[in-house]
């Protein structure tokens, strides 16, 4: 109980004290691009009301959940292949090492040719970027499946989907859940982006509108907003990564304590 309560103290203490000293800093600024945090909150509360984050809010976050869970399940699966036959990985190498240097936000105008301007878009804007850290974590997880467990797989005459889903995914799951993680962040980034193109809606229209009418104090509300969603989400992934790899947790704890 102590050493729970003393991971929160240490996980809020420097958000507490940065806001803390946001406050102090602000607080009597007559500068029309630095509001106060105070003027900040109190417009926030007023701005982001129910309807507004049912318009604004839900839209971005089922975007950027659609275009996870897409990344995520394009990455494993081509990232299993390539990661298990070397001859596809020679192959396929080249191509992936150019698609993967090319910025997805500089990709915006040509997906809208394809895709229209639609949610459809905002999608595969968000696929576009977060698929390469799943798809090169999840290579370089199945290379480094352990040969002595692989030679008494095929020993035992373990292969197939049965090799793939006790042996290959297990062993690599640590290294895709490293890959989840940073493509998480990744997908907020890039939900913003995909928004301020032609939007309706969205969390990056919204802001991008509050930009362009001068209305700061909501501009700087939806970027917290923003930040308060990437911490929300950033919490959920880490309990569903403790969850699913609960064995690996307690085999690194086990070691330490060895």
């Amino acid at each position: 109980m102590r050493a729970a309560l003393l991971r929160l103290l240490l996980a809020l203490g420097l958000p507490v004290l940065l806001a803390a000293v946001w406050w102090a800093v602000s607080t009597g600024s007559t500068d029309v691009y630095w509001p106060p945090l105070r003027t900040i909150l109190e417009t926030g509360r007023e701005v982001w009301t129910a309807e507004r984050i049912t318009t604004d809010v839900v839209p971005s976050v089922l975007r950027l959940l659609i275009g996870f869970t897409a990344a995520g399940v394009l990455g494993v699966a081509l990232g299993v292949v390539i990661g298990t036959f070397p001859r596809v990985r020679a192959v396929t190498e080249p191509v992936l090492e150019f698609l993967r240097a090319v910025p997805p936000p500089v990709l915006v105008p040509v997906i809208m040719l394809f895709a229209g301007i639609g949610d459809t878009m905002k999608v595969v804007v968000i696929v576009s970027g977060c698929v390469w850290p799943v798809l090169l974590n999840t290579v370089e997880g199945v290379r480094a499946v352990d040969g002595v467990l692989a030679e008494t797989a095929r020993s035992y005459g373990v292969g197939g989907l049965a090799r793939l889903r006790h042996l290959v995914l297990p062993s690599a799951s640590p290294q895709i859940f490293a890959g989840l993680r940073q493509a998480l962040s990744i997908g907020v980034i890039l939900m913003v982006i995909s928004e301020m193109f032609a939007a309706s809606n969205g969390l990056g229209f919204a802001v991008v509108q509050f930009q362009r009418s001068f209305a700061i104090p909501e501009m700087w509300s939806g970027i917290l907003l923003l930040g308060l969603l990437g911490v929300l989400l950033a919490l959920v992934f880490r309990v569903v990564e403790r969850r699913a790899l609960a064995w690996y947790h307690g085999l690194r704890r086990s070691r330490r304590t060895s």
